[in-house]
């Protein structure tokens, strides 16, 4: 059975609901400034938007909600409060089941894991991916995988320390855009 919620004195690990789309949505462009790359547009935006809630999803999204004093009023998650004050989305991670043929098993894909900057160092990201990693294991997984932008050594050294390899012998490539449709059409073969 999959866990339901893991938490902390000040995180609380939760499915997206529709009511977070605008707060997960201004984590995805705070993840595209951190990394240096274009925010979504607004067709990517509306496509985020939907897909996480159609049958069956093409993504699922945990939240991290930090909870106490002190929490921004602009990242306040709509009327939300508990003993502690306030909850702020200050995280998520996005991922989806993928197939091994090797393992034959499933595999969990993790997208995105991010959480703000101001909010590191407080359990969000270790409960983010500790529950992505339950989910697998509840899912029948034979192993979750993810990519992690070179330069970013705070997060390469996250990984490493919850046991994660670096696979040397592995590249990753990418076929979008016009290649994509060129090749999809029957081009540059």
């Amino acid at each position: 059975m999959e866990r339901q919620s893991a938490q902390s004195s000040e995180v609380r690990i939760r499915a997206m609901t529709r009511e977070d789309l605008p707060a997960f949505l201004d984590l995805i462009d705070a993840l595209a400034d951190y990394e240096h790359l274009p925010r979504p547009d607004e067709a990517a935006r509306a496509r985020l938007a939907s897909d996480a809630f159609t049958e069956p999803p093409r993504y699922e999204a945990l939240v991290a909600e930090l909870w106490g004093e002190g929490v921004p009023a602009e990242l306040v998650v709509g009327e939300a409060t508990g003993a502690a004050g306030p909850a702020a989305l200050a995280g998520y991670a996005v991922y989806f089941v993928t197939y091994s043929t090797f393992q034959a098993k499933p595999s969990l894909y993790l997208e995105d894991l991010f959480v703000r900057p101001e909010h590191r160092g407080r359990g969000a990201g270790r409960a983010l991916f500790e529950r992505c990693a339950a989910l697998a294991v509840a899912r029948g997984c034979g192993r979750m995988e993810w990519v992690v932008l070179d330069w970013n050594t705070p997060s390469i050294e996250f990984y490493e320390r919850r046991g994660a390899r670096h696979l040397n012998e592995w590249r990753a490539y990418r076929l979008d855009g016009a290649a994509l449709e060129a090749v999809g059409a029957g081009g540059r073969g």
